[in-house]
């Protein structure tokens, strides 16, 4: 098998090779939990209940769909954490697509992430954010006429979009000066975040202003589909918001002790977070009956006003405006890592591969990510880039889980005894998801779908032009 630039022959002598990395091994347990947690709670929880609510139309539709999304994310954490301890690199899918089905596929890999994993969800984050805060201050809203400063078909700016870039800018610097001060401030987040979600869920139960005929009551469908095929399509939405439940793979290389830290992370990470989403989502419907929340983009906030009114409502409205930054600095620390281990491999622009020697960082990976962000920002809505990343992200997962079933074959292969146990089940719910969200999205979001797949064919343009004599040779 090819693998970029010279491929190892055992497991054994790969982990020797990733372990003389310049990157710094400064992340604890708690940091990469609190990686997880931080890109999966973020701009899917606080911001596309209230598109499902059109779509399915029923509360105990709305409920089930996140618990499905709960267990496939699981399934895929599991088998990430195998991966993870065999291929103890940054990286994430990109390494495991890689060392599966060869450097081309790896290469789509990385090339994806790049676009869908992380400059197009880091972009949805932001705008999220600037909608956040223009409840306070309307002008920044990105949807709002009021703040247009230019507009074409293909190119809108506003306020909003405006505070989105500047946000992302901010973030950007935060990691360039040291991975260990980002850290600190992503726990400092992810902490502010969690323990302002759980306020507001007991608050939500216990003086919200709240009812339970909600979970009742059903909303007129805005969707014209089948309740199968859209539950299928709207997963998709869900598993964007789930989809950091990979998240410490991409740190790999920085994590101390990564075979035990590594699994547990991505572990306690997805399982903290299923309780959240279920718990919010059974507070959102708590606060609001479906018809009210459909098509509400700020449905936290909304939620909030419900539950409390004026003030209260103003509070969290605020507070969750913040959570969305704890994912915008979690994605930002995340992304570079993936473009920093394709380019050491040859895969990959050779820039993105230098570490500054004072930082320790992947400064160039670093700003690369964000010039892509801003012209996400720039050029696209909130609803639109969630299918379009949700597609692409559902693809390539698939694709790695698949990887891990063939590179069980491997000698020295360590067997996560969570997976052992489950075997074949447990890839094969990740696996048979995956497939029924992509082809109903295929079929009922066609423009989406292709818009990933030329995503796809444009990467394949630059291997084979760039990089492929290289990495092939």
């Amino acid at each position: 098998m090819n693998v970029c630039p010279n491929p190892p022959h055992t497991v054994d002598s790969r982990l020797s090779t990733f372990d003389r990395s310049s990157l710094r091994r400064e992340l604890t347990l708690t940091n990469g939990t609190a990686i997880v947690v931080a890109n999966m709670i973020g701009a899917g929880i606080f911001g596309i209940t209230g598109f499902l609510a059109g779509d399915l139309g029923k509360p105990y539709l709305v409920l089930a769909i996140w618990l499905a999304g709960a267990v496939a994310a699981l399934a895929g954490c599991l088998c990430y954490a195998e991966l993870a301890i065999n291929l103890p690199r940054s990286g994430g899918e990109y390494i495991y697509v890689r060392e599966a089905w060869g450097p081309a596929w790896g290469f789509l890999s990385g090339w994806i992430s790049f676009f869908a994993g992380f400059a197009a969800p880091i972009a949805a984050a932001a705008l999220l954010f600037s909608e956040y805060v223009a409840h306070f201050f309307p002008a920044l809203s990105p949807t709002s006429s009021a703040g247009v400063l230019s507009s074409t078909w293909w190119f809108h700016v506003g306020y909003g979009h405006l505070l989105a870039v500047v946000v992302v800018a901010l973030f950007a610097g935060v990691n360039i000066v040291g991975v260990r001060f980002a850290g600190r401030i992503q726990n400092v987040l992810t902490g502010l975040k969690i323990g302002v979600l759980g306020a507001f869920l007991a608050l939500a139960f216990l003086v919200g202003k709240g009812s339970v005929s909600h979970f009742s009551a059903a909303a007129a469908r805005t969707s014209q589909h089948s309740l199968a095929a859209q539950f299928a399509v709207s997963l998709i939405f869900v598993m964007f918001a789930y989809s950091g439940w990979n998240a410490a793979t991409y740190v790999a290389e920085e994590m101390k002790s990564p075979e035990r830290t590594l699994p547990a992370s991505l572990v306690a990470g997805t399982l903290i977070v299923a309780v959240f989403y279920l718990a919010l989502n059974a507070a959102f419907i708590y606060a609001m009956p479906l018809e009210a929340m459909k098509g509400i983009e700020r449905i936290g906030g909304a939620a909030a006003d419900a539950l409390f009114g004026g003030k209260g409502g103003d509070f969290f409205s605020a507070v969750m405006s913040v959570g969305l930054l704890s994912t915008v600095s979690a994605m930002v620390i995340v992304g570079p890592r993936v473009y920093y281990a394709m380019a050491q491999d040859g895969c990959f622009f050779k820039g993105a591969a230098h570490v500054n020697p004072r930082w320790g960082t992947p400064v160039q990976a670093i700003v690369w990510q964000s010039l892509a962000t801003t012209l996400m920002i720039l050029t696209g809505t909130f609803e639109s880039l969630l299918y379009y990343i949700g597609f692409a992200l559902v693809l390539f997962a698939a694709l790695a889980v698949a990887g891990m079933v063939r590179l069980r074959r491997r000698s020295g292969w360590k067997r996560l005894s969570a997976v052992n146990w489950g075997y074949p089940l447990v890839p094969v719910v990740f696996l048979g998801a995956s497939a029924w969200m992509l082809c109903y999205t295929m079929a009922l979001r066609p423009k989406e779908s292709a818009l990933g797949l030329l995503t796809m064919a444009a990467g394949s343009l630059v291997y084979r032009w760039f990089f492929r004599r290289v990495v092939e040779a």
